[in-house]
């Protein structure tokens, strides 16, 4: 898969074309490609992808944004895993959103990326003022010789798959929920850092992992399944939070971290890029009279761990 910052130059051939966030990659997301990339087979063009960064709701109101449930990093690569054949990565910025939505076909769509075909949800709205919605594009594309179809809505149990309903359910602590929306268990992916080493000190040596997802979708502890390690997986306890024993208050305490202890390892992981999918959630982030208390509950926490992925699914 190619991916492109921008626009600098038009698409070297003729696009069959998605636009949108995709945040967590769920269900609906990949019937929405699977359906893009038949469409470029049969009309031998380019299945592409139009994402924005940020999130536009992340421009126009931080303080009330959605956390995040997947980097761009992950985007690109389910999107890449999906069959994408070219993602365009959209800074969104205040030109971009003042743009009309006649010029957002025109120029970008259009003459850009020479889109044949355009794949929305019914609920996507572009240009200034939100003015350009399904409607406007079927016109427009009628104009200007581009065909348009809106996504049918996945339902699950009679309820709507959506980035929403991910976020609620693990918002819950309802992972096989949140799993059924995605298709698979929610997974944060990242690099391993040094930290304090203050677990390996405890007895429970954790891998510190690079996270850029703030605010946190979900905290607490968690049994998981790690991946990453030369092709071997290992089941751990993770902790998904900001560590309230060991930083109780100040600016530092608001930096979310995942830590894992891995069950039955040793080793160095220091630099491996690690994919944790959450099964379980075991329970929330606790503080802690002293570092004693902390290693009971650890050694309380792995006990669970191991019953949990001993009992039958």
């Amino acid at each position: 898969m190619r991916v492109f910052r921008g626009f600098h130059r038009p698409a070297a051939s003729a696009t069959v074309l998605t636009l949108g966030n995709f945040d967590g990659m769920h269900r609906g997301h990949r019937a929405l490609l699977a359906r893009l990339l038949e469409k470029g087979r049969a009309l031998a063009a380019t299945a592409a992808v139009v994402t924005f960064e940020p999130h536009p709701r992340e421009f126009f109101a931080p303080e009330r944004a959605p956390a995040r449930l997947s980097t761009l990093r992950e985007k690109l690569e389910a999107f890449s895993a999906a069959g994408v054949e070219a993602t365009y990565v959209t800074r969104f910025t205040a030109a971009f959103a003042a743009q009309s939505a006649q010029t957002f076909v025109e120029d970008l769509l259009c003459r850009k990326l020479k889109a044949r075909y355009i794949l929305i949800g019914d609920d996507f709205r572009f240009g200034a003022g939100r003015q350009g919605d399904l409607a406007y594009l079927r016109t427009a594309g009628r104009a200007l010789g581009f065909d348009v179809e809106a996504m049918p809505t996945v339902t699950l149990a009679g309820e709507r798959v959506s980035s929403s309903a991910v976020r609620a359910a693990l918002a819950a602590g309802e992972l096989a929920k949140a799993a059924d929306f995605l298709g698979r268990p929610y997974a944060i992916a990242g690099q391993v850092v040094h930290g304090q080493k203050l677990g390996r000190q405890l007895g429970f040596a954790t891998a510190n992992i690079r996270i850029r997802h703030n605010p946190l979708p979900m905290q607490g502890v968690f049994v998981v399944a790690v991946s990453g390690m030369d092709g071997q997986s290992f089941s751990g306890v993770a902790n998904l939070g900001l560590r309230p024993t060991l930083h109780p208050g100040g600016a530092r305490a608001m930096r979310p971290l995942l830590e894992v202890h891995l069950l039955d390892f040793s080793g160095n992981l220091y630099g491996a890029h690690l994919h944790i999918a959450f099964l379980h959630r075991l329970r929330d982030e606790m503080t802690f009279p002293h570092l004693d208390a902390l290693k009971t509950q650890i050694a309380a926490d792995v006990r669970a761990a191991r019953d949990f992925l001993a009992t039958p699914s």
